[in-house]
């Protein structure tokens, strides 16, 4: 008679045996898997930069990992990158369907960002970009925009001089305020409760559906029921799906259609000419709503945070870039985008910003669209894609300078502007960033027309500055102190 702990023992051997990593001899390498968990508990949850790096100098630039029985093929350098996501972008723009992030975003419709690779997704891209050029981006109304968001953060400024401060919430709250204009024609105040609850919504799920929580979602599906804190942001996106509802309600009560004031207004006139088998419905739109004012507030709002991170404790950078932009800028009251192609340095710098702030470092996950090859190594149809936009930006040879702040990674022999091709920020190929343009004219308007009027310092009690950002779907800095002063240089001299 066999002993239940005897028993147990042959169950959990025979499980071992019998459990497979589903390597086949062509698909990447990567580390052993072990049952279950797959290489989860070979990953720090709580930043798993470090151990992807690791890994491809073990394994290659292209190599797989399991999240739980989930194989995945993690994509690093700039080579691998290209090859991929826009040498074989057909093959590679796919987007899974069954993570965390799926089931807690898509409540109806599934937007644009998270959207698969196919005829709707093209169709509601299309639109999106048409629209957002109609509404002024990269024009002057745009520019109009930011400036006069700019003009309420100069206001918060003035009011902390002599003060310490933490910047996060203001940058978050100007940020959403610029992409709000688009969306609904309308700005909020800082402490009006719909922006209390955008911003608190974006800061808190960025942490979940990229970080620790989401990882053991997506590989024990056995624990997705359990009141664990990935439930925090179902709760979250639930509540801003109904906000989102309300929103379109009212905006229809006064809509004219035919004469759109913003995004809302545009979609609903594109519905009105749809038949019905159209991929616009009002569902998506709530949802391509969601996805813009998430990523147009995030991501924007987390450079500027890094970029004054940085200059307070990069003084001597700072000052060259004032003295820069008090010379392109001597008689005029305001800057605009163009003014950029004067200042090769700031240009220089703010994209060493990007560079080192590293904002979505994993992008948002790919998936393949068929069976394909990638490097030598072969791929099946509906594998998860992570493009690891970390290891390009900070890769050997591509680099002054890969691993240290420094703006001549952005600089020739001559002192002028270049940009390199691993500078890939937003990502690459046809799932790039839908907000590009409009992020690259904020974050130069707001960061010149700030240093024009305020000097930033660090505060001498505040200890060594931690430039490690907070690991999520977008990467912030740590909370820190600011001061400010207003600079006594009269800049209309």
């Amino acid at each position: 008679m066999f002993s239940s702990a005897t028993l147990l023992f042959v169950a959990v051997l025979l499980f071992l045996l019998l459990f497979r990593n589903n390597r086949g001899k062509k698909f990447p390498p990567g580390p052993q898997a072990v049952p279950v968990f797959g290489n989860l508990l070979q990953l720090n949850l709580e930043n798993p930069l470090a151990d992807l790096e690791r890994f491809a100098k073990r394994y290659g630039n292209v190599y797989s990992l399991f999240f739980g029985a989930r194989p995945m093929v993690v994509v690093n350098g700039l080579q691998a990158l290209k090859e991929a996501f826009v040498n074989k972008a057909a093959d590679f723009s796919g987007r899974p369907q069954d993570l965390m992030v799926n089931h807690a975003v898509q409540i109806k419709a599934p937007g644009v960002i998270l959207a698969d690779y196919n005829p709707a997704w093209r169709e509601q891209r299309r639109f999106g970009l048409m629209t957002l050029r109609n509404f002024g981006l990269g024009k002057h109304t745009m520019e109009q925009r930011i400036m006069g968001e700019m003009l309420h953060i100069a206001k918060v400024l003035e009011e902390s001089v002599g003060k310490t401060m933490n910047p996060g919430q203001l940058f978050h709250n100007a940020a959403s305020n610029v992409i709000c204009q688009v969306l609904f024609a309308n700005r909020f105040d800082y402490d009006d409760e719909f922006m209390k609850f955008s911003v608190g919504l974006f800061q808190e799920t960025s942490k979940i559906i990229n970080g620790r929580w989401s990882m053991i979602y997506d590989s024990l599906p056995m624990v997705r029921n359990l009141p664990l804190p990935f439930q925090r942001a179902f709760k979250l996106f639930g509540a801003s799906h109904e906000r989102r509802l309300q929103m379109l309600a009212e905006n229809k009560k006064t809509r004219v259609p035919g004469k759109p004031r913003h995004f809302i207004d545009c979609y609903l006139d594109e519905l009105d000419t749809r038949e019905d088998k159209s991929s616009f419905s009002e569902d998506q739109l709530c949802a391509f709503i969601l996805d813009l004012h998430f990523a147009g507030t995030d991501t924007t709002a987390n450079t500027l945070l890094t970029a004054f991170l940085y200059l307070m404790n990069f003084p001597q950078i700072q000052e060259r870039c004032q003295q820069e932009i008090d010379k392109v800028l001597v008689g005029k009251d305001e800057t605009t985008f163009e003014d950029r192609h004067q200042m090769p340095y700031v240009q220089a710098v703010l994209h060493e910003i990007q560079r080192v702030a590293n904002t979505v470092p994993l992008a948002v996950f790919h998936s393949t669209t068929k069976d394909t090859e990638l490097l030598g190594y072969s791929i099946p149809k509906g594998t998860i894609v992570i493009p690891n936009l970390s290891s390009v930006l900070v890769e050997e040879g591509q680099w002054k300078f890969p691993h240290e702040f420094n703006p001549e990674n952005f600089l020739n022999d001559q002192g002028e502007f270049v940009k390199p091709e691993a500078f890939m920020p937003f990502s690459t190929g046809p799932r790039v960033c839908l907000g590009e343009a409009l992020a690259r004219m904020e974050l130069f308007i707001f960061v010149v027309s700030l240093l024009r009027k305020f000097k930033f310092i660090w505060p001498e009690d505040a200890g060594k500055p931690d430039f490690t950002p907070l690991f999520g779907s977008t990467q912030m800095p740590k909370p820190y102190p600011m001061k400010v002063q207003v600079r006594a240089t009269d800049v209309t001299d």
